[in-house]
């Protein structure tokens, strides 16, 4: 009983303060961005992964096994696991570009782990046979630490492809003005000149724009690439330990079943994205490995909460059933 009501009481905490991180963050976005106040929002964050780890720790106690047996406790793990992705940068006392993804993900991810889920799932659940395994620990965390790493690189894609976009359009936007202002110049030599000053300023705040937009890509490219490369590491171990880890419950390293086929699918994925991203002679190496991550956040959804849904397979533990 005691531990189930700190348990309730860590929930909530962590789920309240990153609720005000996330209405900070909305301050700063649309207001006026205050120094104080995103120190204050990342130290939120550090008192929120600080609830979920007590969370853990305490349901590891009480259950007697590492808490990642039901989907309850694995989006926990998740959140979690952003959290920790949130913090590292700010650790190493570098600019925390992740916080508009990874803080919103943890509380999405937190907020339907205690409201979206019935009060039964949140009871820890006593391990069936096939999980009563030191693998357990190993693989399941690798995993869930994967998917935390590869949805905040994915979608440091998607944000890459929507500003891509955007400067294409400007830019088409501003080759159909200047052809449109040479065509006054054979209409009236002072109209021209005047449109001419106003060109140039146009111009020039739209190289400062396009500068600046080169300049965000680059970044949003280089810190999906590192990201994607982290979660890539991650669910490579994850899927080796679980092979193994089958075939001690099962007899065999790799059964096909729906959990391992689209994580096979995943993992190929974002081989290629790797591969389309070291690879120097690709036209558009930026953008079409961009494409190939968001591609990939789909498949995450699928592999972790699809087949959880079904109910199928030898991975049907966490599902909602």
């Amino acid at each position: 009983m005691i531990f189930a009501t700190l348990e309730h009481i860590l929930t909530h905490i962590s789920f309240s303060i990153i609720s005000i991180v996330i209405i900070i963050h909305l301050m700063n976005l649309l207001v006026y961005e205050i120094e104080e106040l995103r120190n204050s929002s990342e130290k939120g964050m550090i008192a929120t992964f600080s609830s979920i780890t007590g969370f853990l720790v305490i349901r590891w106690i009480s259950s007697g096994h590492f808490p990642l047996s039901n989907l309850y406790e694995s989006l926990i793990f998740l959140s979690w696991s952003l959290s920790i992705i949130h913090i590292i940068p700010y650790i190493r006392n570098s600019k925390n570009d992740l916080n508009a993804i990874t803080a919103p993900s943890a509380f999405f991810t937190q907020g339907f782990a205690t409201s979206g889920l019935s009060t039964e799932m949140h009871q820890p659940a006593i391990l069936v046979p096939a999980l009563q395994s030191q693998w357990l620990m190993m693989h399941v965390s690798m995993m869930l630490l994967s998917y935390a790493a590869l949805l905040c690189g994915s979608l440091l894609s998607v944000a890459l492809i929507v500003i891509t976009f955007q400067k294409k359009i400007d830019f088409f936007l501003k080759n159909k003005n200047f052809l449109s202002l040479s065509k006054s110049f054979f209409f009236g030599d002072m109209e021209f000149l005047n449109e001419k000053g106003s060109i140039l300023k146009k111009t020039s705040f739209l190289s400062f724009k396009n500068f600046y937009k080169y300049q965000l890509i680059q970044h949003l490219d280089s810190w999906s690439y590192r990201v994607i490369s982290l979660g890539f590491t991650f669910l490579t171990i994850g899927i080796l330990s679980g092979a193994v880890w089958a075939n001690e419950a099962w007899g065999s390293y790799w059964n096909w079943d729906p959990k391992e086929t689209w994580a096979f699918i995943t993992w190929t994925i974002f081989a290629i994205y790797l591969h389309t991203r070291k690879n120097s002679k690709l036209q558009n190496q930026v953008t079409n490995s961009a494409f190939v991550a968001s591609i990939g956040f789909l498949l995450i959804w699928i592999c972790y909460f699809g087949i959880n849904l079904l109910g199928i397979g030898f991975h049907s533990y966490g599902s909602f059933q």
